[in-house]
């Protein structure tokens, strides 16, 4: 019979509203119950293409005995976590100050207020490796709350006044300039691998953010060592494992060094932000394989990712069936054996695939299979010869059970996926891709905006979910209308993004100018959510940011101008010690600091060298740089629908364009060549 998650929205609580544990949804109803019958809350985090989760709620919330004792003993509170950041970034932040690590699922005890006294991330069915097997947790908790109450409650408090303790205190930090740049960028170097591309060891997760960093500090200041950074780890990510070879996408992240073997499941916002980064180093580079990435993970995204009503699904998950074992296993989907290339291919086809793919007798993978790479030493292949055994290869995979699909549709990924489809749209004339941002964009105005502007994190098959948004949700959705104004014209998606970013302003801003990741107004958890540094996406603190800063060069709003230089002050007391976790933060700064530089094309919509002169202006590498397109405006404001187009004029009855930075405006153009100069800090 099901249990109380039968009528959520959200995938990952719906897989589990079959299970024999009575789940409640976070909710006051469910606290209430915990204090009515006087038990503890246990309340269980993860998201729906999370490998462990599958696997802890298989062993331990579908057995009968495990699930009786969780609904004698305890209230069970089951929660999305791309549904509730809020409610996740809390308690993991007291699961990581309590054990140094952190994870998904997590597990963690309340009491009837909601303060932990006891947290874990997955636990077996049976002891392994040290770790205490579920049932041993439930039990010697049970045995704790009951027999030594007054313990609890005092671990709880102090945990609770820890966590009050950690608040933030970096209002009084200043704007961050070049010589932070320069400290993050030296920072980075140190941490550098420069054999294998990227930063750090196993696990690598792909440095979205920072890679962005690189290429605009590079743009500003011409430095080769940031260029050279960039490139290589993302043509050592294009390569290895971690990017579909056959269908494109990125996965989650490499559990190797080496970006081999990637951790399977597919996230739209690591697809999102990627695409964009490879479209951005196209434009810095002129690299063919970047804009084939590029290219190939926006067609990935909307040809797996898309939902009916037009927005894109949150994930692909990493486990599938495996067809012989009947199991479902992670990577099944994607990993190949020389047998299988045969099979597919044939003997000589298959041999020739096999070197350039990296597939090998040993495998690279589990049992003898191999994750597809095209290693540095492969065979050299015409286009046409591979693109047939590329063909053959995707249908044949097509035939294998797909992995599952997370429908829910998330406000901020979807922002950062309008804003990555509407430049690569742009970039590489293909005005499908527009199409497809601008009905991402119309999905989140007409279900995830209410009358006020105020945004629903998620929807799912049209139907809006019951969580208000969160900040990153406002800085992400803005920044993608803000993308999407440059590249159609439209103003609207302008003034929406204003809407937006006002609501950061009155909603989220604390007194000294740092951000909240929720509103004033949201539901009070054991502490406000409030965090500068990038996971996964772009923090929310830095994302409002960059699309204030941005919102700011289109309109000339001084309040909106003087709000982002005050977020971005965690920036420069954070870039120079720990570069890596506030990539984003550092590339808003980079705009900062070159300006950013506003750029008005001024001409009729239907002139070709209005067009000419409106891409060479998004092409341009000057970090965060705003366009505008369209007819000029009037003083009154009638006529263009963008406040940069106002009182521009054709020159000699030409097209022209118009750049300016610090209020100081070049002289207005009709050539190519000459915006294309104005708009590159450096010439790469």
């Amino acid at each position: 019979m099901p249990n109380r998650l039968a009528n959520e929205t959200s995938p990952y609580l719906l897989q589990h509203a079959d299970n024999p544990v009575d789940w409640w949804p976070w909710s006051p109803e469910a606290f209430a119950e915990a204090r009515e019958r006087g038990v503890p809350v246990l309340l269980s985090v993860g998201y729906s293409s999370c490998h462990w989760c599958h696997v802890m709620a298989h062993e331990s919330f579908e057995g009968e005995s495990t699930a009786a004792f969780m609904n004698e003993h305890f209230v069970n509170v089951k929660v999305d976590r791309e549904e509730r950041p809020d409610i996740d970034a809390v308690y993991m932040e007291a699961v990581q100050a309590a054990t140094g690590q952190g994870g998904w699922p997590m597990t963690v005890f309340l009491t009837p207020d909601a303060e932990p006294f006891y947290f874990g991330t997955y636990f077996p069915p049976e002891p392994r490796h040290g770790m205490p097997s579920f049932m041993q947790v439930l039990e010697g908790v049970r045995t704790a709350w009951v027999g030594r109450p007054e313990e609890v409650a005092e671990v709880a408090q102090r945990i609770v006044r820890d966590l009050a303790g950690r608040q933030l205190d970096y209002g009084k930090a200043g704007v961050p300039g070049p010589e932070e740049l320069a400290g993050a960028l030296l920072g980075l170097t140190r941490e550098y691998d420069a054999v294998r591309g990227g930063f750090g060891g196993a696990p690598k997760f792909p440095p979205s953010m920072v890679l962005e960093f690189l290429l605009r500090h590079h743009a500003r200041t011409g430095s080769e060592g940031a260029l050279q950074m960039a490139v290589d780890t993302c043509e050592a990510m294009a390569r290895g494992g971690i990017y579909d070879q056959l269908g494109g996408g990125f996965a989650r992240y490499s559990v190797d060094r080496e970006w081999v073997v990637p951790h399977f499941e597919k996230m739209l916002y690591d697809n999102a932000l990627l695409c964009r980064v490879y479209a951005h180093l196209w434009r810095t580079t002129g690299s063919d394989l970047a804009r084939r990435v590029a290219l190939e993970t926006a067609d990935f995204m909307v040809r797996e990712l898309r939902t009916e009503q037009g927005g894109f699904a949150s994930a692909l998950d990493a486990d599938s069936e495996d067809p012989v074992s009947g199991k479902h296993v992670e990577g099944a989907y994607y990993a190949w054996t020389p047998q299988q290339f045969a099979e597919v291919l044939g003997e000589a086809d298959g041999a020739l695939a096999q070197a350039y793919f990296g597939v090998t007798q040993e495998g690279t993978f589990e049992h003898g299979s191999s994750v597809l790479q095209l290693p540095q030493d492969g065979p050299a292949l015409d286009a046409e010869r591979l693109a047939g055994i590329k063909e053959r290869l995707l249908a044949a995979r097509g035939l294998r059970p797909a992995p599952g699909r997370d429908d829910k549709v998330v406000a901020a990924w979807n922002g950062l996926a309008i804003a990555a489809l509407a430049e690569c749209g742009a970039y590489f004339e293909r005005p499908d891709l527009v199409e497809r941002a601008t009905e991402a964009a119309d999905l989140l105005v007409r279900v995830h905006m209410d009358g006020s502007a105020r945004l629903a994190r998620t929807s799912r098959d049209g139907r809006v979910g019951p969580n208000a948004g969160v900040l990153e949700d406002y800085g992400d959705v803005a920044e993608g209308f803000l993308a999407l104004a440059s590249v159609t014209g439209e103003g609207v998606w302008l003034e929406f993004a204003g809407f937006l970013v006002d609501l950061v302003m009155a909603r989220f801003a604390a007194e000294d100018g740092s951000l909240y990741d929720t509103a004033h107004d949201a539901e009070q958890l054991i502490r406000r959510p409030q965090d500068p540094t990038d996971t996964a996406a772009p923090s929310g603190w830095t994302a409002a940011a960059g699309a204030l800063l941005s919102y700011a060069a289109h309109t000339g709003s001084e309040p909106h101008r003087t709000a982002a230089e005050r977020a971005l002050g965690v920036v420069q007391a954070l870039g120079p010690r720990a570069p890596r976790f506030i990539g984003h933060g550092l590339a808003v700064a980079e705009a900062l600091v070159d300006g950013p530089r506003e750029v008005a094309v001024v001409g009729h919509p239907d002139d070709p060298a209005t067009a000419a002169l409106h891409r060479t202006a998004l092409l341009g590498t000057a970090p965060g740089a705003v366009v505008a397109v369209g007819l000029p405006r009037a003083e009154d404001g009638s006529g263009g629908e963008f406040p940069l187009l106002a009182e521009r004029t054709l020159v000699r009855d030409l097209p022209a364009a118009y750049v300016c930075r610090h209020f100081v405006c070049a002289r207005p153009t009709t050539e190519l060549v000459e915006l294309a100069d104005q708009l590159g800090a450096v010439r790469p």
